[in-house]
């Protein structure tokens, strides 16, 4: 297999959303949603979930496919990815904690060493349960466990994201083939990276899902173009192209290490991403924020295995059932102070 597909996936209220970016032209696709009362559409032939209801489409170049899609549960977004990409080899970047510390003091050497990268926003970096506490059935129970085996108590924030660290957890434990290819991500480290600095404001707020839809278009206009996989010619939107989408010369982007084109996507293409994402999905099941997650993370894919990753910690710790404890991002984008970036 020597076509890629690059996966980002974010926590979304109805599951999990996802971005598919392929380096040539992806197939068409429905997005698979299991709950009826998620999607109005009526009509679903969906091989994977015979109960669901689909209605999605596609992002669409010419030299790479944008795919994106909500799927009510992880193995629901394995089976696509295995039905619809089987031709190509994935990575998949994901925003869970994926190994688990089974009790005992000190946290996981990734989250320690997150907050060190992320310095001014590192309070976005929890703490994560130990695996006794994820599998319980009430926060009460859940604090009570982890205070007795690690000293401390769980957050409600925590407590809230446990259903989907046992959705990926039980799914890597049951499908060893997807250890490798399933990596943990944090968002908020891959803007920093792609930006060259903090983000100064929440992505909860207004200002913070502008500032950071800016930092991804800056990184499409340095890195759009064909010999990048990227798309180098045109977005497509259910198969035609998007309306503002056209191809400009540029005489002032900033100097990278890329070997960027000087033609790149005018009419801020992110815009245009969200915009049908938004159009697919109610705010009940899909934030805005969750979509620029997605997408950071597919995007942080597809530039480190062009130009390498970063680990956290370098040398990646194991959990008691062997899952990896490391997170991952691409630090090899412009830098307040300069370039920076080493390959691995």
């Amino acid at each position: 297999m020597n076509q890629k597909v690059f996966v980002g996936v974010d926590g979304c209220s109805a599951g999990w959303f996802a971005v598919f970016l392929t380096e040539q032209a992806g197939k068409n696709f429905d997005c698979r949603i299991c709950d009826s009362e998620i999607c109005d559409s009526e009509i679903c032939d969906s091989e994977i979930c015979d109960d669901g209801n689909c209605d999605g489409k596609i992002f669409e170049g010419e030299n790479c496919g944008w795919e994106l899609g909500v799927f009510p549960r992880f193995s629901a977004l394995c089976d696509f990815l295995k039905d619809k990409y089987e031709d190509y080899e994935p990575l998949v970047l994901i925003d869970i904690p994926i190994g688990l510390k089974a009790g005992g003091t000190g946290e996981r050497l990734s989250d320690l060493g997150a907050r060190k990268v992320l310095a001014a926003r590192k309070s976005s970096i929890f703490p994560v349960p130990c695996r006794e506490a994820v599998y319980t059935e009430t926060y009460e129970k859940a604090c009570e466990v982890n205070e007795r085996l690690t000293g401390k108590r769980i957050s409600k924030q925590a407590w809230n994201i446990l259903p989907k660290i046992r959705d990926v957890y039980g799914f890597l434990l049951e499908n060893e083939e997807f250890r490798p290819l399933v990596w943990e991500v944090g968002p908020e480290i891959c803007f920093q990276a792609f930006a060259g600095r903090p983000m100064k404001y929440s992505k909860k707020q207004e200002e913070g899902f502008i500032e950071r839809k800016e930092v991804l278009n800056k990184i499409l206009k340095t890195a759009c173009s064909p010999v990048n996989g990227l798309p180098g010619e045109r977005l497509h939107v259910n198969g035609l192209p998007a309306e503002g989408m056209h191809m400009m010369h540029m005489n002032d982007m900033p100097a990278v290490k890329l070997p960027v084109n000087d033609r790149i996507l005018d009419d801020t293409p992110v815009d245009r991403f969200t915009d049908v994402a938004l159009s697919r999905y109610r705010r009940k099941d899909l934030a805005k924020d969750d979509i620029l997650d997605a997408l950071a993370a597919a995007l942080t894919a597809k530039m480190g295995a062009l130009y390498g990753f970063e680990y956290v910690p370098e040398e990646p710790d194991t959990d008691a059932e062997g899952l990896r404890i490391q997170v991952v991002y691409c630090d090899y984008f412009p830098k307040v102070t300069g370039i920076s970036g080493r390959k691995r």
